[in-house]
């Protein structure tokens, strides 16, 4: 058994977040969540904080790091979707998604890397979905900010790892979570029809990619984007 780690997740109060968080302290890890609504799972720190608000980032972290030491594996999971077609998108509509899934991953990776560096050694890890490679209509502000977390998590390889430090992406597909379930059964039959597994994925299959990544097994992963999909975004 590895020694604990001290992991950061953000989200982590449900859906994908929720069942990495679990992994992790089923792990023996230290856990701590961010959420703006609470309700943690169980044995992981809940911490409220605001992704959009680099202030709100830098004190989640000095909590987490008060209680579990510097933060070794940072999970940037927390999303928002403001769905609607292009000439509807409101300016509010695109900058509410892009600040929230790009920008607040940017300002997380950038605290998070300010202890890595000290400690030589981390991983970062993104959560971005397979809509980010494969676009999807009525979603131009979520794919884009999806599709940036790749550029970000490929430069952030390359500058910080003569140090020991990763960075991955996870690229789900469609996954059984508050999210999805707001689809219409026609809708949710057509999506099933698309992936060659022919179903959702449950969220503890996102969550086996994340720990993967985290673990001893993936020390030479950097820079990847690994699809949890169910085939459904294949040679993207």
């Amino acid at each position: 058994m590895n020694e604990p780690r001290s992991v950061l997740i953000t989200g982590g109060n449900r859906g994908i977040g929720r069942a990495i968080a679990e992994a992790f302290v089923a792990q023996g890890d230290k856990v701590a969540v961010t959420t703006r609504s609470g309700g943690a799972p169980e044995g992981a720190l809940e911490i409220r904080a605001d992704v959009t608000d680099p202030a709100s980032i830098d004190a989640a972290f000095a909590q987490a790091e008060a209680a579990h030491g510097p933060v070794e594996v940072l999970v940037a999971n927390a999303g928002v979707t403001a769905d609607t077609l292009l000439l509807r998108m409101s300016e509010s509509d695109w900058s509410s998604v892009i600040d929230t899934n790009l920008t607040g991953s940017f300002h997380l990776a950038k605290r998070a890397a300010k202890g890595m560096l000290r400690l030589k050694r981390g991983r970062i890890i993104f959560i971005s979905s397979v809509v980010g490679l494969l676009g999807s209509p009525g979603q131009v502000n979520y794919a884009a900010s999806k599709a940036g977390l790749v550029g970000m998590a490929r430069s952030l390889a390359r500058e910080l790892g003569s140090r020991s430090i990763t960075a991955n992406v996870v690229a789900p597909g469609y996954v059984d979570t508050d999210m999805t379930a707001v689809l219409s059964d026609e809708q949710k039959s057509a999506i099933r029809g698309q992936v060659p597994l022919g179903r959702y994925a449950d969220p503890s299959e996102v969550a086996g990619a994340v720990t993967w990544l985290a673990g001893d097994g993936a020390s030479y992963v950097t820079g990847a984007v690994i699809p949890v999909d169910g085939g459904l975004g294949m040679g993207h």
